[in-house]
């Protein structure tokens, strides 16, 4: 049972990272739609440079640096330029799916470094929770720090209230001196960056090696797990471990429902998506309302402002 625990944390992992770095993103009032691409394309590119060079830590700065630059043409023509950010965002998945499959053709089946297994001394030792969340690896317990900081810097300081009323109402945070603009392409940025440490946590830890599709529809239920979270990096996380459970179910089906085979590992994905359908129900919502012990169960409103351009006269 430990270990059923432990690998469904590891293999929600990349989905972490992805959902809390979209949340972050979205909270401006961007919409990156791109995640999808950029989350192929980082793979690819960690993958590569991992091979390339014998280093893990490469392959993520460089999945991340990727990933970076696909969110700033987001962020440039979306925000800067005020063009759809969805139409960008959806343009550049194509562009760099079909990137990913083209530059990643001589990685494909190769065997390269992956992150090591690095248990936490003590902490590892206590019971029950110790194997499932200290014996993990750098990258596990760096997404552990990742949402506990999103949700500090979100709620508890001036810079996070600033990029929430920039979400929310921009106009006022404008006459407030916020730099709206500035803070839309810096959030998007560093979104862009952990969806670019998702995509290398997959091809190099979670589905270690790289093949075309590797990360096929990851990035469309991290932008799924967004809504699921309303907009909470908290909430978010908690989908992305919900999905990492579906996940390791549906693996651990195979063998006890082998003519099923080809249809069990899809099943995580129309689940998810009847999840998202239940949770924004009204009857769910008059429910919660009765009992607000239950108001972690629907998704908060989307931010006001979110894929709405920004242009101070």
């Amino acid at each position: 049972m430990e270990a059923a625990f432990a690998s469904i944390i590891a293999a929600a992992t990349p989905l972490v990272f992805a959902a809390v770095g979209e949340t972050i993103t979205e909270r401006s009032g961007v919409v990156n739609l791109g995640v999808e691409g950029s989350l192929m394309l980082s793979a690819m590119t960690g993958f590569a440079v991992a091979v390339t060079t014998g280093s893990t830590l490469l392959g993520f700065v460089a999945a991340a640096l990727v990933s970076m630059a696909a969110a700033g043409v987001v962020a440039f023509a979306g925000v800067r330029l005020g063009v759809s950010q969805i139409a960008v965002g959806f343009v550049l998945t194509i562009l760099a799916i079909d990137l990913s499959d083209y530059l990643g053709a001589p990685f494909v089946g190769l065997a390269g470094p992956g992150v090591p297994s690095l248990s936490i001394p003590v902490l590892s030792e206590i019971p029950v929770l110790g194997p499932v969340l200290f014996s993990q690896n750098i990258v596990v317990y760096a997404s552990y720090l990742l949402i506990v900081g999103a949700v500090l810097f979100l709620y508890s300081t001036r810079s996070g209230l600033a990029l929430r009323g920039v979400g929310e109402r921009p106009e006022a945070a404008f006459a407030r001196g916020v730099h709206v603009t500035r803070s839309r392409i810096l959030a998007t940025i560093a979104g862009g960056a952990l969806v670019g440490v998702a995509g290398a946590a997959f091809s190099l830890d979670v589905k270690l090696g790289w093949r075309e599709g590797l990360t096929a529809n990851f990035g469309w239920i991290a932008l799924a797990i967004v809504i699921f979270g309303g907009w909470n990096p908290m909430r978010a996380a908690f989908g992305a471990y919900l999905f990492g459970v579906l996940q390791v179910v549906a693996l651990r089906l195979q063998p006890v429902l082998p003519g099923l085979s080809q249809v069990l590992p899809l099943l995580p994905f129309p689940l998810m998506i009847l999840t998202l359908v239940l949770i924004n129900r009204p009857w769910l919502r008059r429910l919660t309302e009765r009992n607000p012990a239950l108001r972690f169960l629907v998704a908060g409103p989307a931010p006001s402002a979110l894929g709405r351009p920004f242009h101070p006269d």
